[in-house]
């Protein structure tokens, strides 16, 4: 296969999972609910912060939280009251614990008291000439470990590409919350990163195709892997190299022959 071959067959790919269709399925259908750009995301952030394991459990789980927030993300973030967190007590997603929660709602009501968006927590580490999204992850992490009262456990929760992560979750959301198009998947909220600027959120299923598919030659899962396959994604579209995340994701997932 030629690399225009390849192109094309990618777009192809995508094309035919950038779809209204792949929502209900998958855990951006929870974020979907949701009008408000708050709303948006926080239950992005969080649900994406959940997304490993079974996609079931997952959206199962994020209706859990919807429900204890009241179905109200942003008003119960920010209004809420420390006896009112006693509800989280009992929310576990595999090793997501208690713990984790209770964190979580008191740096997200924290930071929501003094900012509108969650865009800026990550957007002013970076500008619009940074080549990718490496440096608004890692001062993410740092921001959002900045409280005193941070627990070390939840750390491993919000990835860095400091500790090498390959960060496919926080990759995710932010894919989310910037890519722009007409499909109606992701929601293209976000201004101040650009589409060009992401990284592929880089699970299994997308490392096993890319691999078949000669994308990476790099043998390790971390984030110099990460940085090689974005790059080689980036050849091809360079404005919106992660468009072919719905190509790599949907044939690794949603189609049981993969046959070139």
């Amino acid at each position: 296969m030629t690399s225009e071959q390849l192109k094309d067959y990618l777009l192809e790919k995508a094309t035919a999972f950038n779809h209204p269709s792949f929502i209900e399925k998958d855990p951006i259908s929870l974020p979907h609910q949701f009008s408000k750009l708050q709303d948006i995301e926080i239950i992005g952030f969080w649900v994406a912060m959940l997304s490993w394991g079974n996609r079931t459990s997952i959206i199962n789980s994020g209706k859990k939280l919807i429900e204890l927030m009241d179905g109200s993300p942003h008003d119960f973030i920010l209004n809420h009251e420390e006896k009112d967190r006693k509800v989280f007590l009992s929310f576990k997603h595999r090793t997501f614990q208690p713990l984790d929660s209770l964190y979580f709602l008191e740096f997200l009501q924290y930071y929501y008291q003094r900012n509108k968006s969650l865009e800026s927590a990550f957007s002013q580490f970076i500008s619009p000439q940074s080549p990718n999204i490496e440096a608004a992850l890692i001062g993410f992490h740092s921001l959002f470990f900045a409280l005193d009262t941070a627990p070390q456990r939840t750390r491993k929760h919000i990835a860095s590409p400091a500790r090498k992560s390959t960060c496919k979750r926080l990759c995710m959301f932010l894919r989310w919350m910037v890519r722009k198009d007409n499909n109606g998947v992701d929601f293209g909220l976000w201004n101040a990163i650009e589409p060009a600027q992401l990284m592929i959120p880089f699970d299994v299923h997308v490392e096993r195709i890319a691999r078949r598919l000669k994308l990476i030659n790099r043998k390790q899962r971390d984030w110099k892997t990460v940085i090689e396959l974005t790059q080689a994604l980036k050849m091809m579209h360079p404005s919106d190299p992660i468009l072919f995340d719905y190509a790599l994701f949907g044939i690794g997932v949603l189609e049981k022959d993969f046959l070139l």
